[in-house]
């Protein structure tokens, strides 16, 4: 089942050979095996053209993932009767959320399970999704927007869009901006999914069209940029300090009329069953966003 799953993964008996550091012909004997074992074909072998998966090997696939992980678990509970949490936790996140949602998270659980290896990956929310239905991350943190088929997903809290702005800006002197006031002034839109799709669903929303004077693909540059009097933006990310990295002061104000919220979810695998360790993240993370 393991060389199955590798060929599935890497597309080809050469490629889940090299991964597993075995013969071609053993992961071809593993594959021949359990075809026979399961009485169907589960792949279709071409030379030259690498290994595609039938629509029960797809299935198999997404099956066998979860039995390998808790065939994992099971042998790193055994020794002590399950009593300690062991194994290893790779959790994914969006860039822009890690800083605030991912440090707490790790900390507090390294504290309650001290025994589980603990490793992370911060990107967009594509390379997050990626890597949850490749099987790299066992969970990850990202905006419950454009997810795509295959993954699962627990809501975790909302967050809300907010203006930005230079604190000498005139519109900093109101309590609440609306969309409208700020067509005419030049914007900083930070332009990776799903920020830029947010940002522009709520322009369209209201029939607006914004003047985009700069794009960023980075939460810190755009405020920066929005602390040196560039623009403003629209973020829905606000650090604990208004302030920029240059210790530039900051002016946060919500949205009038109200925006939607953008959910926050925790996210997995539907193919692939949670072992006891990453289900003990799942619940932590749960908790941390009740309290």
């Amino acid at each position: 089942m393991e060389c199955f799953v590798a060929v599935g993964e890497q597309g080809s008996i050469a490629g889940a050979a090299a991964a597993l550091m075995l013969s071609p012909s053993a992961i071809t004997g593993a594959l021949n095996e359990l075809e026979r074992a399961f009485n169907a074909q589960l792949t279709i072998r071409r030379k030259a053209h690498g290994v595609s998966l039938t629509p029960s090997g797809q299935y198999v696939l997404s099956q066998a993932r979860g039995l390998l992980h808790a065939a994992t678990d099971l042998q790193v509970m055994a020794a002590d009767a399950g009593k300690t949490l062991r194994g290893k936790v790779v959790i994914g996140c969006y860039s822009s959320l890690a800083p605030t949602l991912l440090t707490e998270l790790m900390a507090e659980y390294g504290n309650r399970h001290p025994d589980v290896e603990l490793d992370f990956f911060a990107g967009t929310q594509q390379e997050i999704h990626e890597k949850l239905l490749s099987g790299e991350l066992d969970l990850a943190i990202a905006y419950d927007l454009t997810v795509p088929p295959g993954l699962t997903r627990k809501r975790l809290r909302e967050a809300v869009p907010v203006v930005v702005l230079p604190a000498d800006h005139p519109l900093a002197a109101l309590d609440t901006v609306a969309l409208a006031e700020l067509v005419d002034e030049p914007m900083i839109l930070l332009d990776v999914n799903p920020s830029r799709e947010n940002t522009e669903m709520m322009f369209s929303a209201a029939e607006l069209t914004p003047w985009i004077r700069f794009r960023t693909t980075d939460f810190e540059v755009t405020r920066s940029m929005v602390a040196r009097g560039m623009g403003y933006a629209i973020l829905v990310q606000r650090p604990a300090v208004d302030v920029s990295y240059e210790g530039r002061p900051l002016v946060v104000r919500q949205i009038h009329p109200a925006v939607r919220h953008v959910p926050i979810s925790m996210v997995w695998s539907e193919g692939v069953r949670l072992s006891r360790s990453a289900e003990a993240m799942l619940e932590l993370s749960l908790e941390l966003h009740r309290r």
